[in-house]
């Protein structure tokens, strides 16, 4: 085995995000911290040996089936083609392979009976419709109480039913994605490892379709648009994400915009994610002067636009009161099939507090016009 490939590993960039002081839930891992990449460049004097063999020789805790199931994902990548697990790696290949990272390694599991609102399953996938104030994982300040205990809990009354087929198992499921705890919506639950590291590919290339609907404060001046800009940590305050205009620090991030329907002070948004950054949607819209309707940690909790008047102060304070969160539903979630092949895309209903706020603020245009 040559001694001198060059490998370069990207993967979670601070483990340290599992401690973060009072996270309740909403602050860290984003999306793309549930893979990790690496780039491994053969030596010129790098005999022939098959890809798998390779890879197992070169990554260190790396299982001949999870390597295995990489390459059959289509996570492996040899001079940017896609191959097969007995391709002979030849001096001077560049590989490049994505890997799932389950951040519930850093936290002991506990199967809980917590109801689900589980909007399709089969073998490999389940969609769950996940509900407000349920955080996606356990951190520091929620130990349990979590989608993945009940993600656990669901699983493991299925393999006390059913023998395990094809490498499900509820200690391998996996979570690929993630959307904030006070956010609704849809999200994706990988229920074997060659899932999870088909799906997590996907999610590195960008190629997932996730479309949200948001109620932000103010009336766009344009039907549509993209915002492009890093997103980061606030320095000054590390519960808080900011953007990073001139792109010298953060990480890049794209959220594309457009106008659903307009309520003179407010509006409802479809924003369609190509990256996943913590707080993307909430940090971008606010960088553009449209926070979130509701949201108490970047101030959509105040009144931001709109008159003085007591008539109307008391009437977006009662809205505020029906959606004491930021008003974000993940929507439509829409990927390839790890088993199929196929194309699969899925769509919910706003929740019922988003649904009773955008109706209160229906009434009140009509009834601006009449008096206009």
């Amino acid at each position: 085995m040559s001694q001198t490939q060059k490998i370069t590993t990207t993967a979670v960039e601070d483990e340290s995000m599992f401690l973060l002081p009072d996270q309740e839930g909403d602050e860290a891992p984003a999306s793309e911290d549930y893979y990790e990449r690496h780039e491994i460049i053969a030596d010129k004097q790098q005999t022939l040996i098959r890809l798998d063999k390779f890879l197992m020789d070169r990554l260190a805790n790396r299982s001949r089936s999870k390597v295995q199931n990489a390459i059959k994902a289509g996570s492996v990548t040899v001079d940017d083609r896609e191959v097969k697990p007995n391709y002979k790696v030849k001096p001077g290949n560049t590989i490049q392979i994505v890997l799932p990272k389950s951040v519930e390694d850093a936290f002991e599991i506990l199967a809980q009976d917590i109801p689900l609102d589980i909007v399709y399953e089969d073998e490999d996938v389940m969609i769950v419709n996940k509900p407000f104030g349920l955080a996606v994982h356990p951190g520091v300040g929620i130990p349990n109480g979590t989608l993945v205990n009940a993600v656990a809990w669901h699983l493991q009354q299925q393999a006390d039913a059913l023998p395990v087929k094809d490498g499900n198992n509820p200690d391998r499921a996996g979570i690929v994605h993630r959307i904030d705890k006070d956010t609704t919506g849809l999200m994706v639950v990988a229920k074997n490892e060659y899932a999870m590291t088909h799906l997590a590919n996907q999610f590195f290339h960008h190629t997932i379709e996730r479309r949200y609907q948001a109620l932000v404060w103010g009336n766009l001046e344009e039907d549509e648009g993209t915002v492009e800009a890093n997103i980061g940590r606030n320095p000054n305050d590390r519960k808080l994400f900011m953007v990073f205009p001139e792109g010298e620090d953060g990480k890049w991030a794209v959220t594309h915009w457009k106008v659903i329907e307009r309520f003179y002070y407010v509006t409802l948004v479809e924003c369609r994610l190509e990256t996943g950054r913590t707080h993307q949607i909430r940090v971008h819209m606010k960088s553009i002067g449209h926070t979130l309707f509701g949201d108490p940690r970047y101030g959509g909790n105040q009144i931001l636009k709109g008159t003085i008047f007591s008539k109307y102060k008391h009437f977006v304070e009662n809205c505020l009161k029906l959606i004491p969160r930021q008003a974000l539903h993940a929507k439509v979630l829409g990927f390839t099939h790890p088993r199929t092949g196929q194309h699969i895309r899925f769509e919910s209903a706003l929740p019922d507090d988003m649904q009773q706020v955008i109706e209160k603020w229906r009434t009140y245009l009509q009834s601006r016009k009449e008096v206009e």
